[in-house]
């Protein structure tokens, strides 16, 4: 896919905000999302490994901080972040009736230091208004259908996107 091909894409799933937000209140959903999906991406080929190692020390004694540096460790050399959470984008559409839940607890799953963005981003209020405008499904399961796996979609172009 083109970066062109990608960015329009991006804009199509954009257009199913209208109603619920004006043009410039886009960003506080997109840019957000396309943040989302990439981590979704990048972590998605050790996903099983993240979550077989946190089931392994959950029940441990170890500090909150100790238990990142271990998840961080298995979602892959120099990753700085991972998620535990069960979920990943294809799952969150699995239970529409729920997803403004699960999406919300997926974020919850990942690394404090991913967290901390997904909260300056404020981007609860945002799950919660597409999820009263009835548009939060629709717009997760388009998102679905962008592949921005570091080996589709590489920084520079990601760059670009933003």
């Amino acid at each position: 896919m083109s970066n062109q091909d990608l960015i329009n894409f991006i804009w199509q799933i954009a257009d199913l905000l209208r109603g619920p937000y004006r043009p410039p209140q886009y960003e506080r959903v997109m840019l957000p999302l396309v943040v989302l999906r990439r981590f979704d991406c990048v972590l998605a080929d050790t996903k099983k490994k993240v979550l077989a190692e946190y089931e392994r020390r959950k029940a441990g004694k170890i500090s909150e901080e100790a238990l990142d540096t271990l998840l961080n460790r298995a979602a892959g050399p120099g990753f700085r972040f991972h998620n535990r959470s069960p979920f990943d984008f294809h799952l969150l559409k699995s239970d529409p009736d729920h997803i403004d839940q699960h999406l919300q607890q997926y974020i919850n799953g990942f690394s404090a230091n991913v967290r901390r963005i997904f909260d300056f981003f404020g981007f609860s209020a945002e799950i919660e208004q597409m999820r009263e405008a009835n548009i939060l499904y629709l717009v997760i399961s388009k998102f679905c259908d962008v592949d921005l796996h570091p080996d589709k979609i590489d920084n520079i172009q990601m760059g670009l996107v933003f």
